[in-house]
Protein backbone atom coordinates (compact mmCIF):
# COMPACT_ATOMS: atom_id res chain seq x y z
CA UNK A 1 0.00 0.00 0.00
CA UNK A 2 1.09 3.65 -0.68
CA UNK A 3 2.23 5.31 2.28
CA UNK A 4 0.15 8.47 1.94
CA UNK A 5 -3.01 5.64 1.55
CA UNK A 6 -1.96 4.49 4.54
CA UNK A 7 -1.73 6.94 6.20
CA UNK A 8 -4.83 8.26 5.37
CA UNK A 9 -6.46 4.99 7.32
CA UNK A 10 -4.51 6.62 10.37
CA UNK A 11 -7.91 8.09 12.71
CA UNK A 12 -7.75 12.05 12.83
CA UNK A 13 -7.02 11.38 16.79
CA UNK A 14 -4.09 9.31 16.68
CA UNK A 15 -2.30 11.77 14.39
CA UNK A 16 -3.10 14.53 17.22
CA UNK A 17 -2.02 12.47 19.97
CA UNK A 18 1.35 11.25 18.47
CA UNK A 19 2.40 14.54 17.13
CA UNK A 20 1.90 15.83 20.50
CA UNK A 21 4.06 12.98 21.79
CA UNK A 22 6.63 12.76 19.65
CA UNK A 23 7.28 16.70 19.98
CA UNK A 24 6.69 16.52 24.03
CA UNK A 25 9.22 14.10 24.46
CA UNK A 26 11.67 15.39 22.17
CA UNK A 27 11.20 19.00 23.73
CA UNK A 28 11.78 16.86 27.04
CA UNK A 29 15.39 16.32 25.92
CA UNK A 30 15.09 12.91 24.36
CA UNK A 31 16.47 13.03 21.09
CA UNK A 32 13.51 12.37 18.34
CA UNK A 33 12.39 13.62 14.77
CA UNK A 34 9.54 15.59 16.47
CA UNK A 35 10.46 18.23 13.16
CA UNK A 36 9.66 15.85 10.52
CA UNK A 37 6.93 14.58 12.58
CA UNK A 38 4.77 17.35 12.31
CA UNK A 39 6.49 18.01 8.47
CA UNK A 40 4.51 14.74 7.88
CA UNK A 41 1.35 15.21 9.38
CA UNK A 42 0.99 19.01 8.49
CA UNK A 43 1.51 17.33 4.79
CA UNK A 44 -1.47 14.79 5.65
CA UNK A 45 -3.54 17.36 7.04
CA UNK A 46 -3.83 19.48 3.35
CA UNK A 47 -4.78 16.28 1.75
CA UNK A 48 -6.70 14.84 4.12
CA UNK A 49 -10.23 16.15 5.16
CA UNK A 50 -10.49 14.37 8.57
CA UNK A 51 -6.92 15.96 10.07
CA UNK A 52 -8.06 19.51 10.87
CA UNK A 53 -5.01 21.39 10.74
CA UNK A 54 -6.15 23.88 13.54
CA UNK A 55 -6.44 21.52 15.99
CA UNK A 56 -2.74 19.63 14.65
CA UNK A 57 -0.84 23.31 15.31
CA UNK A 58 -2.99 23.49 18.82
CA UNK A 59 -1.79 20.19 19.86
CA UNK A 60 1.95 20.52 18.16
CA UNK A 61 1.88 23.39 20.27
CA UNK A 62 0.96 21.92 23.59
CA UNK A 63 2.96 19.37 23.80
CA UNK A 64 6.11 21.59 22.87
CA UNK A 65 4.97 24.13 25.46
CA UNK A 66 4.28 21.13 27.72
CA UNK A 67 7.69 18.90 27.28
CA UNK A 68 9.31 21.64 27.56
CA UNK A 69 8.05 22.45 30.88
CA UNK A 70 8.71 19.34 32.40
CA UNK A 71 12.30 19.45 31.24
CA UNK A 72 12.83 22.65 33.07
CA UNK A 73 11.58 20.82 36.03
CA UNK A 74 14.08 17.70 35.55
CA UNK A 75 16.97 20.29 34.68
CA UNK A 76 16.36 22.42 37.84
CA UNK A 77 15.89 19.19 40.01
CA UNK A 78 18.51 17.09 38.29
CA UNK A 79 21.61 20.11 37.80
CA UNK A 80 24.97 19.60 35.98
CA UNK A 81 24.84 15.64 37.06
CA UNK A 82 21.74 15.79 34.87
CA UNK A 83 23.38 16.96 31.85
CA UNK A 84 26.59 14.54 33.00
CA UNK A 85 23.96 11.59 32.78
CA UNK A 86 22.34 12.52 29.33
CA UNK A 87 25.98 12.92 28.29
CA UNK A 88 26.70 9.15 28.74
CA UNK A 89 22.94 8.27 27.77
CA UNK A 90 23.28 10.55 24.19
CA UNK A 91 26.91 11.20 23.58
CA UNK A 92 26.15 12.19 19.87
CA UNK A 93 23.75 15.03 21.10
CA UNK A 94 24.67 16.08 24.72
CA UNK A 95 28.60 15.55 24.47
CA UNK A 96 30.70 18.45 26.78
CA UNK A 97 30.94 20.49 23.43
CA UNK A 98 26.97 20.50 22.70
CA UNK A 99 26.26 21.59 26.15
CA UNK A 100 28.86 24.43 25.81
CA UNK A 101 27.87 25.99 22.71
CA UNK A 102 23.85 25.99 24.33
CA UNK A 103 25.60 27.61 27.39
CA UNK A 104 26.80 30.21 25.63
CA UNK A 105 23.55 30.71 23.46
CA UNK A 106 21.57 30.77 27.17
CA UNK A 107 24.23 33.27 28.30
CA UNK A 108 24.00 35.69 25.54
CA UNK A 109 20.70 35.70 24.49
CA UNK A 110 18.92 34.83 27.80
CA UNK A 111 15.50 33.87 27.44
CA UNK A 112 15.57 34.59 23.92
CA UNK A 113 18.15 31.50 23.49
CA UNK A 114 14.81 29.29 24.17
CA UNK A 115 12.54 31.01 22.13
CA UNK A 116 15.07 31.10 18.80
CA UNK A 117 16.11 27.53 19.92
CA UNK A 118 13.00 25.77 19.08
CA UNK A 119 13.94 26.42 15.52
CA UNK A 120 17.35 24.63 15.37
CA UNK A 121 16.85 20.97 15.51
CA UNK A 122 20.13 20.31 18.03
CA UNK A 123 19.31 23.24 20.10
CA UNK A 124 15.46 22.41 20.61
CA UNK A 125 16.04 19.47 23.35
CA UNK A 126 18.62 21.92 25.28
CA UNK A 127 16.35 24.21 25.96
CA UNK A 128 14.00 22.89 28.47
CA UNK A 129 16.65 20.75 30.90
CA UNK A 130 19.42 23.65 30.19
CA UNK A 131 17.22 26.19 31.43
CA UNK A 132 16.38 24.20 34.47
CA UNK A 133 19.92 23.78 35.33
CA UNK A 134 21.08 27.07 35.01
CA UNK A 135 17.75 28.50 36.88
CA UNK A 136 16.71 30.62 34.69
CA UNK A 137 13.80 32.57 36.40
CA UNK A 138 10.56 30.30 35.57
CA UNK A 139 8.40 33.22 34.20
CA UNK A 140 11.05 34.20 31.90
CA UNK A 141 11.52 30.54 30.65
CA UNK A 142 7.45 30.38 30.41
CA UNK A 143 7.45 33.44 28.51
CA UNK A 144 9.66 32.58 25.54
CA UNK A 145 8.88 28.68 25.95
CA UNK A 146 5.22 29.38 24.84
CA UNK A 147 6.10 31.84 22.23
CA UNK A 148 8.57 29.85 20.68
CA UNK A 149 6.32 26.14 20.82
CA UNK A 150 3.12 28.80 19.72
CA UNK A 151 4.98 29.78 16.49
CA UNK A 152 7.29 27.35 15.57
CA UNK A 153 4.12 24.39 15.82
CA UNK A 154 2.33 26.55 15.00
CA UNK A 155 3.87 28.31 12.04
CA UNK A 156 5.15 25.02 10.41
CA UNK A 157 1.95 23.40 10.55
CA UNK A 158 0.49 26.63 8.74
CA UNK A 159 3.23 26.83 6.43
CA UNK A 160 3.20 23.45 4.98
CA UNK A 161 -0.92 22.82 5.37
CA UNK A 162 -1.04 25.65 2.50
CA UNK A 163 1.69 24.71 0.55
CA UNK A 164 0.32 21.74 0.58
CA UNK A 165 -3.31 23.32 -0.56
CA UNK A 166 -1.58 25.41 -3.32
CA UNK A 167 -0.11 22.18 -5.23
CA UNK A 168 -1.86 19.08 -3.83
CA UNK A 169 -1.58 17.88 -7.07
CA UNK A 170 2.10 18.06 -7.41
CA UNK A 171 2.18 16.88 -3.53
CA UNK A 172 1.16 13.96 -4.67
CA UNK A 173 3.27 12.90 -7.16
CA UNK A 174 6.21 13.87 -5.03
CA UNK A 175 4.58 13.08 -1.49
CA UNK A 176 8.07 13.02 0.32
CA UNK A 177 9.70 16.12 -1.38
CA UNK A 178 8.11 17.92 1.91
CA UNK A 179 9.71 15.58 3.75
CA UNK A 180 13.12 15.38 2.56
CA UNK A 181 13.61 19.61 2.28
CA UNK A 182 12.46 19.09 6.29
CA UNK A 183 15.59 16.39 6.65
CA UNK A 184 17.59 18.56 4.81
CA UNK A 185 16.93 21.40 7.25
CA UNK A 186 17.34 19.43 9.86
CA UNK A 187 20.70 18.30 9.02
CA UNK A 188 22.04 21.84 8.00
CA UNK A 189 21.09 22.79 11.46
CA UNK A 190 22.48 20.10 13.22
CA UNK A 191 25.82 20.28 11.01
CA UNK A 192 26.76 23.71 12.12
CA UNK A 193 26.03 23.61 15.89
CA UNK A 194 27.93 20.56 16.06
CA UNK A 195 31.11 22.79 14.09
CA UNK A 196 30.49 25.29 16.70
CA UNK A 197 30.91 22.53 19.23
CA UNK A 198 34.24 21.34 17.94
CA UNK A 199 35.11 24.94 18.03
CA UNK A 200 34.03 25.12 21.85
CA UNK A 201 35.74 21.89 22.58
CA UNK A 202 39.26 23.20 20.48
CA UNK A 203 38.86 26.76 22.90
CA UNK A 204 38.73 24.74 25.71
CA UNK A 205 41.32 22.45 25.53
CA UNK A 206 43.34 25.53 23.88
CA UNK A 207 42.23 27.50 27.24
CA UNK A 208 43.37 24.54 29.76
CA UNK A 209 46.86 25.03 31.10
CA UNK A 210 49.25 22.15 30.20
CA UNK A 211 50.41 20.69 33.31
CA UNK A 212 54.60 20.83 34.25
CA UNK A 213 55.96 18.17 35.68
CA UNK A 214 57.88 19.08 38.67
CA UNK A 215 61.76 18.87 39.01
CA UNK A 216 63.70 16.45 40.61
Amino acid sequence: MHVQEWLDTVPAVAVYAVVALVIGVESLGIPLPGEIVLVSAALLSSQHAGVNPVVLGACASIGAVVGDSIGYAIGRRGGRPLLAWLGKKFPRHFSEGHVATAERSFEKWGMWAVFFGRFVALLRIFAGPLAGVLRMPYWKFLTANFLGGVVWAGGTTAVIYYVGVVAESWLKKFSWLGLVAAVLVGLASMLVVRHKARKAAARREAAEPETVPAAD
